[in-house]
């Protein structure tokens, strides 16, 4: 009721606020429509829920109970940072639908333009600065900022992965790429010594995510940024066994909780990659400042 007060919203959108089950969600929506508290409203495949103009109780004396209901909830403050996550991202649902009906060029194929390339060209706009790859593995993307950041430390926890990387580093010529054996959750990187710390595809292989990512917090100076590139939430079981994985991705709130909980301020979570075969892994990039 707190959150349907402020907008109409799908049960998909509640569930991914609330982060709770769809079923549960939708049987307590029944009970709320069948005592006239709310109505519901369907749209193609999709129902929304609102509160009822004309309810049982009236409304000024409705919102003085909820918001009375929800001021000892903790719950309440992270709902309403991932209500407006997802109201943003149903505006920027539609705005990339009409942005796809305006012209079409771009869209098919063109000789020479690639993420890879484009991926070069983003890495030499990076400015001199102190980088921390945190779950590196053999440091591919290590070596990549290393072509233009002042320093760059790879840290993984496998002994052969760090080897191999110092090898590659040497053969490369990158004096300015070290590795370090270490965890993700106590890397061995000194406190506010680092501008930008990276986790790709990495956070889910931490035992505790938010052990992690508050290490991150502690080797960034102030105003330094973590970029998170992971996998969203997915219910793919042989990761485990396949790639190691301690953890099926993350929901976009599920990061947006995490990095507001360390302290981290402007946060941006958005999807920016949806494969398209099975079993259509998407990938989620999260950004935070300290």
């Amino acid at each position: 009721m707190n959150l349907l007060q402020a907008e109409e919203l799908s049960v998909a959108e509640i569930q991914e606020v609330l982060g709770m089950g769809q079923s549960r969600i939708s049987t307590h929506l029944a009970r709320l429509k069948r005592s006239g508290l709310v109505q519901d409203r369907r749209v193609g495949k999709n129902i929304y829920y609102s509160w009822t103009p004309a309810g049982p109780i009236k409304e000024p004396e409705l919102r003085s109970l909820v918001r009375l209901a929800v001021a000892d909830m903790p719950e309440a403050a992270a709902d309403r940072s991932g209500l407006k996550h997802v109201l943003a991202k149903r505006r920027n649902r539609t705005r990339e639908y009409f942005n796809k009906l305006a012209g079409k060029f771009g869209r098919s194929f063109c000789p020479g333009r690639s993420w890879q390339a484009l991926a070069h060209l983003l890495i030499t706009l990076i400015p001199a600065i102190d980088v921390a790859d945190l779950g590196a593995g053999e440091g591919t993307l290590s070596q990549l900022l290393a072509k233009r950041a002042r320093k760059v430390i790879a840290i993984d926890i496998s002994e052969r992965m760090i080897e191999v990387g110092t090898q590659l580093a040497k053969d490369h010529g990158f004096t300015n790429l070290e590795y370090r054996l270490g965890d993700l959750e106590e890397p061995p990187i000194a406190n506010s010594s680092i501008d930008l710390a990276v986790f790709s595809q990495a956070l889910h292989h931490a035992n505790s995510p938010h052990k992690a990512i508050a290490a991150a917090m502690r080797i960034l100076r102030p105003g330094g940024r973590i970029v998170i590139l992971d996998l969203l939430s997915h219910s793919f079981e042989q990761a485990r066994e396949l790639y190691a994985d301690l953890w099926l991705g993350f929901s976009e709130v599920e990061l947006l909780h995490l990095l507001e909980q360390t302290g981290f301020r402007e946060n941006d979570v958005q999807v920016v990659s949806r494969e398209l075969s099975s079993p259509y892994f998407q990938t989620v990039l999260a950004t935070g400042v300290k």
